[in-house]
């Protein structure tokens, strides 16, 4: 298998493409404001007066409520402290891999995202994967497993995780001291992503820590905050470990995301899942007309995989092709950090685009894939 570069530096070079690509890399909504958002934006000025007068915490309290809220987190334990407002919920995933015990073992979802895996591993973690097979028939890790690391949904599979199924992890990580971590950076996209897994989690007397995550709804570039909340019982240093990273986020854009948070709730999450799906079905009706489909037809997240035949070429050299092309995806090897061929057979599309985008993206992707296949058939 040729190797390819981890999925950030890829998005990189999607984002500083001199050439104008088109970038349906990374899961940010890369959009035009609605009517609505663009009002919110209008109104940044008045924030950042609001922000001056206004204390941190009344600010942030009042960040916490709307956006978890909006998101079906009503138990979330805001007001207490044990809620913390990061840059990103990448820092807020490292944050918590130096909390960790030095060299722990850990169970990470698989396929997921590489960065999750990577952060680990840089901070000197044993992973073991935990295949999405083994969560829905509750084949939890036993120890020397330390922590298990969910991501709800998945990405890219847009695998959600049952509530049962995740009390069921809970009760499991309860009896044999492990710690649940849930990265849910997508779950404001997806209804059924939004019981209140913090109620599910603190009912089954487990240690959990949760990443939050605003940066997948809103066409923001970038002005997003990750929050990393934990129970009452963990021990480990979180807070230690966010003092050596930051001092607090800004509190212009904790309001920012309050406005954005009660516009999600005033119709705009049903705006957003239309524009989602609509584009989605641009892709898979494209696609089908080279015999392609989709590989999780029932996700609901803002990137779809396409699937490959197996006597057909692989993502990494249609990747490449479409590079050629001006068009910038994911082939989907390193989300399978354990095992990167497991991973050939995937591309990954960003859906959150401008519908032009989409469109003609899944042309290209198209007509690679046939020129591909035409290619390895005369040879």
């Amino acid at each position: 298998m040729t190797p390819v570069a981890n999925l950030t530096t890829m998005e990189v070079d999607a984002l500083t493409d001199v050439d104008g690509g088109l970038n349906l890399t990374d899961g940010h909504a890369r959009l035009v404001l609605t009517g609505q958002q663009a009002e919110i934006i209008e109104r940044l000025p008045e924030m950042f007066a609001e922000a001056s007068r206004r204390s941190f915490p009344d600010i942030e309290r009042e960040a916490h409520t709307t956006f978890l809220h909006a998101v079906g987190q009503h138990t979330a334990p805001i007001g207490t402290g044990r809620i913390l407002s990061c840059y990103s919920s990448t820092l807020a995933t490292d944050i918590v891999a130096r909390a960790l015990p030095a060299g722990a073992t850990i169970a990470v979802l698989h396929p997921t995202f590489d960065n999750i895996a990577d952060l680990f591993v840089t901070r000197g973690l044993k992973l073991v994967p935990l295949p999405e097979e083994a969560l829905l028939t509750r084949q939890w890790p036993q120890p020397p497993v330390r922590a298990v690391v969910l991501t709800h949904p998945n990405n890219p599979t847009g695998l959600v995780t049952p509530p049962e199924h995740l009390r069921s992890l809970g009760e499991h990580a309860a009896r044999h001291g492990q710690i649940v971590i849930l990265d849910a950076s997508f779950r404001g996209q997806v209804h059924d992503a939004q019981y209140d897994t913090y109620a599910v989690l603190d009912s089954t007397g487990a240690d959990w820590i949760t990443i939050e995550d605003t940066g997948k709804l809103w066409p923001t570039h970038e002005l997003k905050i990750g929050l990393l909340a934990y129970s009452s019982r963990l021990t480990l240093p979180i807070e230690r470990a966010f003092s050596e990273s930051l001092l607090s986020a800004s509190p212009v854009v904790l309001r920012l995301i309050t406005e954005l948070a009660r516009d999600w709730t005033a119709g705009g999450y049903e705006r957003s899942h239309r524009f989602i799906e609509d584009n989605r079905e641009i892709v898979r009706s494209t696609i089908a007309e080279v015999g392609l489909s989709l590989a999780d037809p029932q996700s609901r997240i803002s990137v779809a995989r396409v699937e490959l035949p197996a006597d057909g070429p692989d993502s990494n050299l249609l990747y490449k092709d479409m590079l050629n092309r001006g068009v910038h995806v994911l082939p989907c090897a390193p989300f399978h950090w354990a095992d990167p061929e497991g991973g050939l057979r995937f591309i990954r599309l960003s859906l959150a685009r401008p519908r032009e985008t989409i469109t003609k993206a899944a042309r290209a992707l198209a007509a690679s894939y046939l020129d591909l296949s035409a290619a390895s058939a005369r040879k």
